[in-house]
């Protein structure tokens, strides 16, 4: 491993806190709920350690930087966060702007612990200073499809933008549908509008929609245009991405937002530590927390349980993945090695297929969970 190119906040004399810069989107075009969600379980997590000792008798610091969904400017960021001392990196929602912090991070010898992001590939080459929460696209991604087999559907259309994240996830699908007798269909968002796409979905007789574009556009007027062509009462709207999780999905469509499934990475039930998690977010946020949340919660519980036990040298965070065992709001955490994954995963992480009740659209029905 690289030797870090500046002090941690360890080896600072003054008995100041210890600090761990938190990357999240805040500014669009990031997805800034979601970014919001995430920094308010990183945030409430380390509360919790500081209201238990903090780290070796010194506060923990978390130092927030706004990426805007930008890969520069995040890369930016963690050069500032590493000239900063942060004991470690942690956050991020996007999975480009992800890659850029991991690359940055590795080429840096500063330890990232990832809490969202789920491309496969967030590094170039197997690295030991990055570790992920979320659970890689293509395990996330193949339990989507096979939740989309067993509701039946075999000719799915993709809306798709141009994106290293979209390309991944249309890749994954096709890769795990066509030896079972599933075909995916490629709608160019470039040149269809969300007219356009419903005529594209009766020509291809597509029985499933999925959404792989942005949030709020074009995701949004795309659903409100299929939602109204009496062609396509039948066909299902999918998302895997999640952009039906957060609230801002169900204020702009209303009752169009129900019936969209989507991944997100909970278990059927809390752990009674993710109980308690779940009830302080919901107060701290003012509406009901996001999976994202309680990836953020996680995040510092991993990171605070790491610095504790292994001190807060860089070199010492990265070596320890391997040797983590903390008990998080979702289960127990754990990291290892994935095949075709470059960084240190935890490989057990809850995937469910959900959608909103159209009966209660605040309401979360499962349809599918591994």
């Amino acid at each position: 491993m690289r030797t870090p190119p500046s002090p941690s906040g360890a080896e600072r004399a003054d008995g100041s806190s210890v600090r761990i810069g938190a990357l999240v989107p805040l500014t669009r075009p990031g997805w800034v709920e979601a970014g919001q969600h995430v920094l308010a379980g990183l945030e409430l997590a380390a509360r919790d350690v500081n209201d238990t000792g903090g780290i070796g008798g010194r506060p923990l610091e978390v130092v927030v930087r706004d990426t805007a969904a930008d890969p520069e400017r995040a890369a930016t960021a963690v050069d500032d966060l590493a000239h900063l001392g942060v004991a470690a990196l942690a956050g991020e929602y996007h999975s480009v702007v992800a890659r850029a912090i991991a690359t940055r991070a590795d080429a840096l010898g500063l330890p990232f612990l990832c809490s969202s992001a789920v491309l496969d590939a967030l590094t170039e080459q197997p690295t030991d200073w990055v570790a992920r929460l979320s659970p890689p696209q293509s395990r996330g991604w193949q339990v989507y499809a096979d939740f989309l087999l067993g509701a039946g559907h075999r000719r799915i259309a993709v809306a798709t933008q141009s994106s290293v994240y979209w390309a991944a996830g249309t890749r994954i699908l096709r890769d795990h549908l066509a030896p079972r007798g599933g075909t995916v269909i490629e709608l160019d968002m470039r040149t269809l509008t969300p007219t356009t796409v419903c005529d594209a979905l009766v020509d291809h007789r597509a029985t499933a929609l999925l959404l792989l574009v942005g949030h709020p556009d074009p995701a949004v007027p795309i659903v409100k245009s299929v939602r109204r062509d009496q062609r396509l009462t039948e066909i299902m709207i999918g998302a895997p991405a999640g952009q039906p999780e957060l609230p801002e999905w169900a204020t702009m469509l209303g009752a169009d937002s129900a019936g969209v499934p989507f991944l997100r990475y909970l278990p059927e039930r809390l752990s009674p530590l993710g109980a308690r998690v779940e009830t302080a977010l919901r107060e701290q946020l003012a509406e009901a927390p996001s999976f994202v949340a309680f990836e953020g919660y996680d995040t510092i519980a991993v990171l605070a349980d790491v610095l504790r036990s292994y001190g807060t040298d860089r070199s010492s965070t990265a070596a320890s993945w391997p040797r983590v065992v903390v008990e998080g709001t979702r289960g127990k955490i754990q990291f290892s090695r994935t095949p075709g994954v470059s960084v240190w995963q935890w490989a057990s992480t809850p995937i469910q297929v959900v959608d909103r009740d159209p009966a209660e659209p605040d309401r979360f029905r499962i349809l599918h969970a591994s």
